[in-house]
């Protein structure tokens, strides 16, 4: 009877070791696989980017510069890219079409002011150059010139992709 007993305690012990092997088996494919981390609200992205008008004009590029970096969900770059990378990974690239009302807005025609000529460099009365200025509340302002008339000169307050559809080509590179 000890010995039966003996040889069932052996068996159990058996079939838990083997259970147990099991059961680490099964749980080591899962430690490999770490998930992956991907673009959410509240985590810090770095992006590579190249923005393209709808003529191929590149407006901007940070390839093979420092990365873009920003916190997702913060309102930090323009509303329609920011949801195009919801759900993205570290080493994905996407190509993002972003219209108007999603990036800089459609134009606004009450930005646009026409002034004394007399109130202009002389030297920026040219049709899109860029002034820098400050508005009633000592905001800094940038309104480019838009027309330079006889007598006044207009500027244009829109920011200067509003309007426009704008293609971005993205990649993350981080994200924390």
């Amino acid at each position: 009877m000890t010995r039966q007993l003996i040889t069932r305690g052996a068996w159990c012990a058996s079939v838990l070791v083997a259970m147990l092997g099991l059961a680490d088996a099964q749980a080591e494919p899962q430690k490999g696989r770490a998930k992956k981390m991907t673009v959410e609200a509240g985590k810090e992205v770095s992006l590579e980017y190249t923005l393209r008008l709808d003529d191929s004009t590149v407006v901007d590029t940070n390839v093979g510069q420092d990365p873009l970096t920003y916190t997702q969900g913060q309102q930090q770059i323009i509303p329609g890219l920011e949801s195009a990378l919801t759900g993205m990974a570290v080493g994905e690239s996407k190509n993002v079409t972003v219209a108007p009302k999603d990036g800089y807005g459609d134009v606004n025609p009450k930005a646009f002011q026409e002034i004394p000529k007399a109130n202009i460099p002389s030297e920026a009365l040219k049709v899109g150059t860029q002034l820098q200025g400050k508005d009633s509340s000592g905001r800094i302002v940038r309104p480019r010139v838009s027309a330079v008339n006889k007598e006044t000169v207009v500027l244009d307050f829109n920011h200067p992709l509003a309007g426009k559809t704008l293609h971005f080509d993205v990649k993350v590179v981080d994200i924390k």
